[in-house]
């Protein structure tokens, strides 16, 4: 899942503040890609993980991704929507040493030791070591930019500045570009995001840039070395239909990774306890059980491999992650109405997510008004997946009998949790059961959490076609199969 680069810090005092400063601290310049290898070989001598918030890819694209670093490769990811493309990208920035010299007043990051631009050229020039530094953080050397078929060579390379050129200085001279965010990512990472939507004319313009070293604008060329590593993601499709992509700026990474769906359900739970943000306070106290989060994931697990969703579309983690959010606001507003203190979400709350789960998937169905009846077919086949996994079979037949000897029981949103406990006390058999789904749990004793257990295992039985289920608005039932 992407996340948003933090605001900049401000640099420590004690760092130099001029180019002869600089000189004198030993400080050495090196090549991004150099510094990004030196600081990944440090963490993996060490142990240490390289992207420690990105789960499920141990032991395939982050073998693949070291590798392309330690080579000193560009690399571009393939992948469907919601695979973390772009939370890997943005992590390498803290591969980068936390602080980098530049000249002062430099547009293009220019080393004070090597300078590129003519304003930092002059600037060494006429002051020498007393040239001021300033200094730049690593989040600030991360540009990004979205690929669309409007993106203009303004936008990645430059432009003539018009108000530069009514100053008086000709159209030739260097200091009337404006820069775009390629040559201000100097001495950076960079990374273009869906690249087979660039136009063709504007990949030729970024492989002269990152490979020819020289920028073209208005007829006339401007030497830019430019020192940048460079990323991509794509999606598969586009990327290996022919003519998207130049052959060039393809042949320009060096590694070329595929990302991937999580392949199990625990490491999809575990990013969505990761990623999901969920509001405290209102006097609410939400406990999730585990099986609830389960059932989340399984959710979207069973939507990867449903005939009637398009796969090439992908379904994103973000639908797991947006259905647990929903699942526990519809729990939070139900104690709320009841004035409870303390909930958990339960079976019957999952009518909620489809609101939540529409807008994340593609249906492939020629039937209108299909889409509810997919999703709900894959709610109760994901309650029918989890109940028969933490459920023990040899404990549905005692419940089954206590059905069979004229007991009803009712669920739904207007049931509170004391009346749970209550249907838990009238019909003694679920004991074992609602044992078993809680097992682990810190608040297997609380209300909430038997209540959410209790509608599971009725649920369960429902769906294994032990039990029959009548539904009336917002309220189901459940009785013997007769």
């Amino acid at each position: 899942m992407p996340s948003t680069p933090s605001i900049a810090p401000s640099p420590p005092a004690s760092l130099p503040t001029t180019l002869g400063e600089l000189r004198a601290s030993g400080w050495v310049s090196r090549p991004v890609k150099d510094e990004i290898r030196g600081n990944a070989i440090d963490l993996i001598r060490k142990g240490e993980a390289l992207f420690p918030t990105v789960l499920g890819y141990e032991n395939t694209v982050l073998p693949q991704l070291e590798n392309a670093l330690i080579a000193g490769h560009d690399a571009i990811f393939l992948g469907e929507r919601g695979q973390a493309k772009t939370r890997l990208i943005r992590s390498l920035t803290e591969l980068l040493d936390e602080w980098m010299p530049i000249v002062a007043g430099s547009e293009i990051n220019d080393d004070p030791f090597r300078p590129v631009s003519r304003h930092a050229r002059q600037l060494v020039v006429a002051e020498g070591d007393g040239t001021p530094i300033t200094w730049v953080h690593r989040s600030d050397r991360y540009g990004e930019k979205l690929a669309t078929p409007d993106t203009s060579i303004a936008d990645l390379i430059g432009e003539v500045d018009p108000i530069r050129v009514a100053e008086g200085r000709y159209l030739s001279y260097e200091l009337v570009l404006h820069y775009g965010l390629v040559p201000r990512t100097n001495r950076g990472i960079f990374a273009i995001n869906e690249l087979p939507d660039l136009a063709e004319r504007i990949q030729v313009g970024l492989l002269n840039v990152l490979e020819e070293r020289d920028v073209q604008i208005r007829g006339f060329k401007v030497r830019l070395p430019l020192d940048i590593m460079l990323f991509a993601s794509a999606n598969p499709e586009d990327y290996t239909n022919r003519g998207r992509i130049i052959t060039p700026l393809k042949d320009r990474f060096g590694a070329q990774i595929r990302t991937h769906y999580p392949r199990d359900v625990d490491v999809e739970m575990a990013i969505v306890e990761q990623e999901s943000t969920i509001g405290s306070g209102h006097g609410v106290t939400v406990q999730m059980p585990r099986f609830m989060t389960e059932l989340i994931s399984t959710i979207t697990q069973l939507a990867r491999q449903n005939s009637h969703i398009n796969q090439r579309s992908g379904v994103s983690v973000r639908m797991s992650v947006a259905n647990y959010e929903t699942l526990v606001a519809n729990a939070t507003r139900r104690a709320l109405r009841h004035k409870e203190s303390t909930v958990a979400p339960r079976v019957s709350d999952l009518d909620a997510i489809l609101s939540s789960t529409q807008g994340k998937v593609e249906f492939d169905t020629l039937d209108d008004g299909r889409e509810s009846e997919i999703l709900e077919q894959l709610i109760r086949g994901a309650v029918l997946t989890v109940f028969k996994r933490i459920i023990p079979a040899e404990t549905h037949r005692a419940v089954v009998e206590a059905f069979d000897n004229g007991v009803v029981a009712s669920v739904g949103e207007d049931i509170s949790s004391a009346d749970y406990a209550q249907l838990l006390n009238a019909i003694g058999a679920l004991a074992a059961p609602v044992r078993a789904a809680l097992d682990g749990s810190d608040d297997r004793e609380s209300p909430a959490m038997v209540a959410s257990a209790v509608e599971l295992v009725l649920e369960g039985l429902h769906l294994s076609k032990r039990l029959n289920k009548e539904s009336s608005g917002a309220k189901a039932s459940y009785r013997a199969r007769g």
